[in-house]
């Protein structure tokens, strides 16, 4: 199996009863608008490591408009710079609307200085020009999520980059893996701290909805407990894992565990407007198979790039 995301970042309240029956139906009627959904380039990351245009071109022929990046080093993009990537992507008819690059404390937060380093306004400055509405973070260090007055002290630096990134008309954004539901600090979870101390005019949250089930936790429980918190999706099924240290790897949408149409339709329903497939594992087909089968299910519930 291939190592899972986390480890490869390592490595480089209303409720359903609440809601009228005019409210939901309002939003059902709304939620197209703006809408998209899209792939998260890890899912295919070594094709695109061998041939990034080749496998952008076969993602647009397989009707993909809308692309996530998480390769963005030395202020490119799969060795472009942002100029040229938004000119590869607009000549194929595609945009990258969010982005995926680790804000790291010590790295990006010049906490003598009280701002952020060099190093994260380029980072902020590549994703506007090429054209990003959500500047997302994936993942957290460690450092960061042992002790209570350190994290709520880092959702303090999350809530600058939201009004850094709102200079340049984006958002700032976090996207979850398992370890905000499986940790705690005192009786919250890491991802309860998250969400309350961050202004959502600020930062948005990426809802992987896969991902948490090896910390424990289930997308349609969370996203009944902070309605209309996620303005974008990690769209994802997941089975039980034949290899590998976590309990589940994700796998064609609507082949595992994850009730996934039930949880989209319920996000669009509550303002979700992003959903993002992403696939890890591939269970004997290529990615670039996958990727297909994904969108097509996609396509049948009624979700277009």
């Amino acid at each position: 199996m291939y190592q899972s995301r986390r480890n490869f970042i390592r490595n480089s309240a209303l409720t359903a009863a609440g809601i009228s029956i005019f409210k939901s139906d309002l939003f059902a009627a709304t939620a197209k608008k703006g809408e998209l959904t899209g792939i998260q380039l890890y899912s295919i990351r070594t094709d695109m490591s061998q041939d990034p245009l080749g496998t952008l071109q076969k993602l647009s022929a397989m009707g993909y408009k809308h692309v996530e990046h998480a390769n963005y080093i030395n202020r490119k993009f799969y060795g472009w710079s942002a100029t040229e990537f938004k000119k590869i992507l607009s000549d194929l008819g595609m945009t990258m609307p969010s982005g995926h690059t680790v804000m790291s404390y010590g790295k990006h937060w010049d906490a003598a200085k009280k701002d952020f380093t060099d190093s994260w306004k380029y980072t902020v400055e590549d994703a506007a020009t090429v054209g990003q509405m959500f500047v997302i973070s994936p993942s957290m260090e460690q450092n960061t999520r042992k002790d209570l007055n350190a994290l709520k002290g880092f959702m303090e630096v999350f809530n600058k980059a939201g009004e850094l990134c709102q200079k340049s008309g984006m958002k700032f954004g976090y996207h979850n893996h398992d370890f905000e539901f499986s940790e705690k600090l005192g009786d919250q979870t890491l991802y309860d701290i998250i969400l309350t101390e961050t202004d959502p005019k600020l930062v948005m949250q990426q809802l992987d909805i896969g991902n948490m089930i090896n910390g424990g936790a289930k997308a349609l429980d969370v996203m009944q407990k902070y309605p209309g918190r996620f303005e974008s999706m990690h769209v994802k099924d997941e089975i039980t894992a034949k290899e590998g240290h976590e309990k589940y790897e994700s796998t064609i949408l609507g082949k595992g565990i994850i009730p996934v149409k039930e949880i989209i339709d319920l996000g669009r329903k509550w303002g979700t407007k992003h959903f993002i497939i992403e696939q890890e594992s591939y269970q004997g087909k290529t990615p670039l198979e996958c990727m297909k089968e994904d969108i097509d299910i996609m396509k049948k519930w009624g979700y277009k790039s």
